[in-house]
């Protein structure tokens, strides 16, 4: 495993190693299991980031499930931009179906508060929220994040589908901006 990488102009070091991302991921496909019994699960990846995730999450998961995707924007470059759009909606009917929108990160939460507020409007049975990572300190707005795998400070991280600019997202690990 490396200790360090480059992405584009930055450096970056270990934060979270494959493995402990893989335990965690068969963890929380357990949780959910658990919780939803055997009912049928739709899971709503949040595209680009949260590709690798879901395609984790979706094997450790005993319930039967479909998978689909969505796509908002709100990066550009390390920063927020603190507006949302959505650029790939859903294309079938969800209405009494459970939904598990499954993110790779949520910081400052806008992005998911609009996703849920768009998922509520098409009256599904149930609506949670799965995260990778969850940055508590960078939340601007209330949100219920039921299954999350780390929470992590408020450092710009790279791979395992989370990229800088496009590049990073194919990094088996998770990498966090070395400090300099």
């Amino acid at each position: 495993m490396a200790e360090t990488v480059s992405v584009l102009d930055k450096e970056f070091e270990v934060y979270l190693s494959k493995e402990k991302i893989a335990a965690r991921v068969a963890q929380l496909g357990e949780d959910i299991s658990r919780d939803y019994k055997g009912q049928p699960l739709l899971l709503v990846g949040m595209l680009n980031g949260a590709f690798m995730f879901c395609s984790d999450l979706i094997r450790e998961i005993d319930s039967p499930s479909e998978i689909t995707f969505v796509r908002y924007k709100s990066y550009a470059g390390m920063e927020s931009t603190g507006e949302v759009n959505q650029l790939l909606g859903i294309n079938r009917d969800v209405k009494d179906v459970h939904i598990l929108i499954v993110e790779d990160i949520v910081d400052t939460g806008l992005t998911m508060k609009k996703a849920m507020a768009y998922f509520n409007s098409l009256q599904p049975k149930s609506i949670q929220v799965a995260s990778l990572l969850l940055k508590p300190e960078c939340l601007k707005v209330s949100l219920d994040v039921k299954y999350v795998g780390f929470e992590i400070p408020e450092k710009f991280v790279v791979g395992y589908g989370l990229d800088y600019d496009g590049l990073g997202r194919n990094l088996k690990d998770i990498y966090q901006l070395k400090a300099e």
